[in-house]
């Protein structure tokens, strides 16, 4: 089956088809570097994390750049109010934007260029333009004109005409037309500055993604992707500036994700529907959160909600508690791994995940039905070891190679990576920052109800049972002794 891609260039699914036969060239907008990063900022890096891995898992030979924005009007002004030098406050958050995004999972790209060190194939792109007759002098700052490139709007949809008689704009005496953007800003007292060919100053926003991945990737690159609201202007005037420069198409497939809606509005600082990565992981295990941003086709919406991130933990845990079931014998099977085969449900079960795997990526990305086949799977596997009173060894050896057998595809969405252990451990430490009991309190209480049930004191044992329940904590007796999770 060819992959598909939704393309806001034409608003269509579209097969894809590298310019390069084998190659992918992808550029994804980053972050502007002033503030810690928030949900939103995650939503897309995890969805176009799982683009990149796909498009590897096919076969492609990626190339994928993505900037820091590392000098800005966001950023000098936060720097100006706190003291600081816009340098190292922007390293500061690029650091903490690295760390939010590691604990993700989501993988650094094979490029990370930064708009300060990359000054230089700026003012070449703006003096191309100027050869051109595309950018003039707007008073001591350098402007595009936008009416001048015949195709602007042909990414958004909106045109000129139509701008002019409904907008308000910010009125500029030294522009053109209210519409035409700013390629360099000339320097104001106490602000970093370079020297131009038009004066020292600093580049504008949009011309620092056409210069980046025009001097990395090329004139054309295969896939562009950001957020809905860089559609217009960012990604328009890209378009705009890199194609007058080149006379080239600038992107062959545009792709951009939704938003995150909090309480059924669009997440916004100023109304204060607002979460950090941070604050978030600090309560979730980082795994949960990347389930959660994959139940949701990327194109799509997703709702930030405390019962959508307790559904994800849930459905996480019974993953790993299926992993943890299968591979419970592993390493007694690890010197018989060639006895035996998967019965054979198992082995069409596995078969039938892979295929399905592979046509809801190749329909555009589609994780929510991927992430589905794999719980379907996962059922499965328990369903039959419920069935089995004592799994033969050598169809527990063949039930960790046929889970083995899918670790591509885990690898795509990037969850299940951890020893179950290691993954519960890892949670329940989380939970228990909320709780007014620590991992001791908890085995000295079920030593406590242990000791009371060999005692025959069983009203002793059920009241610690309902104190533990009161606190969130989930007792599950087994034959093995008892072992506790977090609610």
């Amino acid at each position: 089956m060819s992959l598909l891609i939704h393309n806001s260039l034409s608003g269509k699914k579209e097969e894809f088809v590298p310019l390069v036969p084998g190659t992918v060239s992808m550029y994804v907008c980053g972050i502007t570097a002033y503030d810690y990063s928030h949900i939103g900022h995650a939503r897309a890096y995890v969805a176009f994390d799982v683009i990149y891995r796909y498009l590897k898992y096919r076969g492609y030979d990626v190339t994928y750049v993505r900037n820091f924005t590392d000098i800005d009007d966001k950023i000098i002004k936060r720097a100006n109010e706190s003291g600081r030098d816009t340098r190292d406050l922007s390293e500061e958050f690029i650091q903490k934007y690295h760390e939010d995004m590691d604990a993700l999972g989501i993988l650094r790209p094979n490029v990370e260029p930064k708009a300060t060190e990359t000054i230089g194939e700026m003012i070449d792109l703006i003096s191309r333009l100027f050869e051109k007759g595309y950018a003039y002098k707007a008073g001591d700052d350098v402007a595009f004109s936008v009416k001048k490139f015949s195709g602007y709007g042909k990414l958004s949809g909106k045109k000129i005409d139509e701008l002019e008689s409904g907008a308000r704009v910010e009125v500029d005496d030294k522009k053109q037309d209210p519409f035409d953007f700013i390629l360099w800003k000339a320097a104001k007292p106490g602000e970093p500055a370079w020297e131009s060919p038009w004066g020292k100053g600093r580049p504008g926003w949009h011309i620092e993604c056409s210069a980046m991945s025009g001097s990395i990737l090329g004139d054309t690159i295969d896939i562009h992707g950001g957020g809905k609201d860089l559609i217009f202007p960012h990604h328009e005037n890209e378009i705009a500036q890199s194609e007058a420069a080149t006379g080239k198409p600038f992107v062959r497939y545009f792709i951009h994700n939704g938003f995150v809606n909090i309480d059924s509005e669009k997440m916004s600082k100023s109304t204060g529907k607002f979460f950090t990565v941070r604050d978030i992981r600090n309560q979730y295990h980082p795994e949960v959160i990347r389930v959660f941003l994959l139940s949701v086709h990327y194109r799509s919406p997703v709702d930030f909600s405390e019962k959508n991130l307790r559904d994800s933990g849930e459905a996480l845990n019974r993953l790993y508690s299926t992993k943890a079931r299968i591979f419970e014998t592993e390493s007694n099977a690890a010197e018989n791994r060639q006895g035996g085969s998967a019965p054979k449900e198992i082995e069409d079960a596995v078969s039938a995940f892979t295929e399905g795997f592979a046509e809801a990526m190749d329909d555009d990305f589609n994780t929510a039905l991927a992430l589905g086949k794999l719980f379907d799977l996962s059922h499965l596997f328990n369903r039959f070891l419920d069935g089995q009173k004592d799994v033969p060894e050598n169809e527990r050896v063949s039930l960790v190679a046929a889970w083995e057998t899918i670790s591509g595809a885990l690898d795509v969405l990037g969850i299940l990576s951890r020893d179950p252990d290691t993954y519960f451990s890892e949670v329940k430490g989380l939970r228990l920052t909320d709780s007014a009991l620590d991992a001791g309190d908890i085995e000295r209480l079920i030593a406590e109800r242990n000791a009371a049930r060999k005692a025959k004191d069983f009203a002793r044992a059920d009241s610690i049972r309902e104190e533990l329940t009161e606190k969130g904590v989930i007792l599950e007796d087994g034959p093995d002794g008892t072992t506790w999770k977090m609610k």
